[in-house]
């Protein structure tokens, strides 16, 4: 696969990149457990079939001592027991959340048992977290931002 442009290469990406990585330190620095946030962003990053992003964020909770078991199983997190209620409910909103366009949007099911696990700060960082990383994904996939070459903490 052949990048089509680098947008940290370029003066406008970079920019635009400093400000939606600046707007994701916000999300870190909250309440949302890391792990949720990587979870979420693993998630997304699949339906999307982003190479890049997924590479950076099952290396980086690897590298946080998460089990190859958990990130491997993301992607069947219905179908597995090793994920806690409140990450199944963070990883049911990120699918709708992702799949928009799929459906008539986030269900007010998905939504309350999201709320069951997670407090208003903690709910708006989840929810900014998935537009974040649905935006990352867009942007790496439409200029062809290959994965593989990522080193857990590049970007911190």
């Amino acid at each position: 696969m052949e990048q089509r442009i680098n947008p940290m290469a370029n003066e406008l990406g970079a920019t635009v990149a400093k400000y939606v990585i600046s707007a994701n330190k916000v999300i870190t620095d909250s309440a949302l457990p890391n792990t949720v946030q990587e979870l979420v962003n693993i998630r997304a990053s699949q339906i999307n079939g982003c190479g890049g992003c997924l590479d950076m964020h099952t290396k980086d909770l690897a590298a946080a001592g998460e089990s190859t078991v958990r990130i491997n199983l993301v992607g069947a997190w219905r179908e597995t027991t090793v994920y806690t209620e409140a990450e199944r409910a963070a990883l049911e909103l990120t699918e709708q959340g992702t799949r928009l366009a799929d459906s008539s949007g986030v269900t007010d099911q998905a939504w309350a048992n999201a709320a069951k696990h997670f407090d208003e700060d903690q709910l708006m960082a989840l929810v900014a977290q998935i537009c974040l990383i649905n935006a990352f994904n867009r942007l790496n996939v439409i200029t062809r931002t290959p994965g593989g070459d990522y080193q857990p903490g590049q970007y911190a």
